[in-house]
């Protein structure tokens, strides 16, 4: 019998911290790795993750030590398999669909881009984190969601708790507290905007799911509108923000972008450097085998597609950011039933929208000092910080 091997000193601090070179070490030494303080096993290359995410009916989403349950208050859509996930999923899809991204949501995520970008002030530094990237990303998604109302301020708290109530793979008490409060809050402000959905219909996620005519259960809808809020602002805010470091510390690449207006490709190489996302869980629905190591029935892996994405394997020099590298399919929006409703979004807001804009605005910012620029996060990441001078 072939068990993983026991990685028992690792922390998810250590990884909170900087997982890469983590990762680096075990795609050469342990791919396939018991993580203890994760209470999972780590599947860190590239193939591996991708054969779970394609195959639902032998590594189920519906795992049942994940602190998301918890977090979110409900059995959500990302923890569930079949006809029970295609039915949530699709029950909000009429509201990303590519018709109604160009009819209803296109000129807006235009129009917000160029009001916030008003709001800079040429000739200082600025955190863009907090300036541009976090808000930007909430107004666009209150809009998608159908809660113009709620404030940016108050899009991206939820966001954060949800975030950090999903990643409390510890369990400690706190972001539960914190993620119970955030739940009683949203609760209360869709009790009090779903009736004018219903009287005034529209496009937006929450109008499209409470007038179907077959709806799914109002706990469910407020569920997927949770889970949107929780990726839906961090995914194009940490994705862009990560992108403007990426091109900021590499003139030559963003003279090159400019020059080809491949803004497209800055985006899919941002993501795939640094995933928003960086990893997911799934349960083995049966005991099996994954390149020799024994997988028994019930055990939860974590696919790690921040690893994935950097496989020696697939990528040369995946450590580093590299606009014009040979192109390979990333696993940032994941693969198979599950992979990410919003993506096309996010490459039509960050990558279309605000990185051509934010450049044309400000043609000669900079990033004086890039060591400043503190990351973090395992399970979500991107930069905390962003300082740079507007010129």
């Amino acid at each position: 019998m072939a068990v993983a091997p026991v990685d028992e000193a690792l922390t998810l601090a250590e990884l909170t911290r900087d997982p890469y070179p983590i990762y680096r070490r075990m795609r050469s030494e342990t791919p396939i790795i018991r993580v203890p303080a994760a209470n999972r096993i780590f599947l860190t290359k590239a193939r591996h993750t991708r054969m779970v995410k394609d195959d639902p009916e032998l590594f189920s989403s519906d795992d049942p030590v994940t602190p998301m349950r918890r977090a979110f208050q409900a059995h959500t859509l990302m923890r569930k398999d079949g006809e029970l996930h295609r039915r949530e999923r699709m029950a909000m899809q009429p509201a990303f669909s590519p018709k109604v991204v160009k009819t209803d949501w296109a000129g807006l995520y235009t129009k917000i881009a160029s009001e916030y970008l008003d709001r800079l002030p040429r000739g200082e530094t600025v955190d863009l984190f907090t300036a541009l990237c976090g808000p930007v990303a909430a107004r666009i998604l209150a809009h998608i969601l159908g809660l113009d109302e709620v404030s940016d301020a108050d899009m991206q708290r939820w966001s954060q708790v949800l975030i950090d109530g999903a990643g409390n793979f510890g369990f400690a008490d706190e972001p539960f507290e914190r993620s119970d409060a955030a739940n009683a809050e949203m609760n209360a402000v869709f009790d009090r905007i779903v009736p004018r959905h219903r009287a005034e219909p529209n496009n937006s996620a929450l109008s499209v799911m409470v007038n179907a005519s077959n709806p799914i259960p109002m706990s469910q809808i407020y569920s997927n509108i949770k889970i949107a809020i929780g990726g839906g602002i961090n995914e194009p805010r940490d994705a862009l923000a990560t992108i403007i470091y990426g091109l900021l510390t590499n003139p030559d690449q963003l003279e090159e972008v400019r020059r080809q207006e491949a803004w497209g490709d800055a985006f899919e190489e941002g993501v795939r450097w640094v995933a928003p996302i960086q990893a997911s869980s799934r349960r083995a629905t049966r005991d099996l085998q994954i390149d020799g190591i024994d997988i028994p029935e019930g055990v939860t892996l974590m696919t790690i597609q921040a690893s994935a994405n950097r496989d020696e394997d697939l990528y040369e020099n995946g450590e580093v950011y590299d606009v014009f590298r040979k192109k390979v399919p990333h696993q940032a929006f994941g693969n198979g039933p599950h992979h990410c409703a919003g993506a096309q979004i996010s490459r039509r807001t960050v990558g279309e929208i605000m990185l051509p804009m934010l450049f044309d605005r400000f043609p000669a910012m900079k990033l004086e000092r890039p060591e400043d620029v503190v990351w973090s996060g395992f399970g979500f990441r991107g930069p905390l910080n962003l300082p740079v001078t507007l010129a």
